[in-house]
């Protein structure tokens, strides 16, 4: 198959993308959410049409806000999200997000998280994602562990975790640049999705390897001798279209719940879109190439 047989243009393009992904985690960082970082979240509305955020934001700074951000919510909302206030700032909130008396507001939702909890939060999501990767890596050693000829039981784990570190990395990296460009944060939800990603991703991969492994028992059943680029090609041609029809739609609504849905989890939705495609040309285009140079690699060594 033409993926297989120039497998190397892909291993340069995964190259490519994974590393710009690296440098824009390297370059820009992520922007912590609350959820990470503590502090406030403020949503508030307004009965007669939210004000200017010029107003707001002079109205905040007189009020001694730093380092906070106000974005626009719904029709008549505004979500803040500042540092921990003050008692004095608390108190006063309603009066320094009303103007000039004329549009008063109203506090609908106040959260606040300290910087313990969201350390703690922090440690506690990457824990959950090594954990996971862990356990993806176990998994499929022992589930092809009947798979020892010519590629290993473990070797197949090994090559899905490598295929969900890349899958993993295009959302962080993408969402560093946003962070950069925009100041999108990332919070407990992105922790989510990621995980989410990882299972969408690992079950796309195994499809093709659980093809793998039944041509591989095929030819054996019928002392039918292929060589495994073919036999992993073919295994990657029965299960492409189904692959990409199944992301397609899964993409599809996903774009549609970022562009129309609350905004509450349109980023959300986001990083699943993200994550998706970079999943799905990683078990199309990575995942089955990386198998096939494997077992080239390990037949010349044992020929040394």
């Amino acid at each position: 198959m033409f993926i297989v047989k120039h497998r190397n243009i892909f291993f340069a393009i995964t190259g490519l993308i994974a590393g710009a992904a690296l440098v824009s985690v390297v370059s820009f960082g992520l922007h912590f959410g609350l959820d990470f970082t503590g502090g406030t979240l403020v949503q508030v509305t307004y009965a007669n049409g939210r004000p200017a955020p010029q107003a707001l934001t002079q109205s905040l700074d007189t009020a001694g806000f730093v380092g906070y951000s106000l974005r626009e919510a719904n029709e008549n909302d505004y979500i803040l999200r500042s540092r921990n206030l003050t008692e004095e700032q608390r108190t006063n909130l309603p009066a320094t997000l009303s103007i000039e008396g004329t549009n008063a507001a109203t506090v609908g939702q106040l959260t606040e998280i300290g910087p313990t909890i969201g350390l703690e939060l922090r440690n506690k999501a990457l824990i959950a994602l090594g954990l996971v990767l862990l356990c993806i890596l176990f998994f499929v050693a022992f589930a092809f562990r009947k798979v020892s000829k010519p590629v290993s039981s473990w070797r197949y784990g090994l090559i899905a975790l490598l295929t969900l570190c890349f899958d993993v990395i295009v959302p962080v990296g993408f969402f560093a640049y946003l962070g950069y460009a925009f100041g999108v944060e990332v919070d407990a939800l992105f922790v989510t999705a990621v995980l989410t990603i990882l299972g969408y991703s690992v079950h796309d991969t195994i499809v093709v390897f659980d093809r793998t492994r039944e041509n591989l028992q095929f030819n054996h059943d019928r002392n039918r001798k292929e060589d495994f680029a073919d036999t992993a090609g073919r295994a990657l041609g029965q299960t492409i279209v189904r692959s990409a029809n199944t992301s397609l739609t899964t993409a599809l609504v996903l774009l549609i719940l970022f562009m129309y849905g609350p905004e509450s989890t349109s980023y959300f939705a986001l990083t699943l879109l993200v994550g998706i495609i970079a999943g799905t040309y990683s078990s199309i285009f990575l995942a089955t190439p990386m198998l096939v140079a494997v077992e080239k690699w390990s037949g010349r060594q044992k020929k040394k």
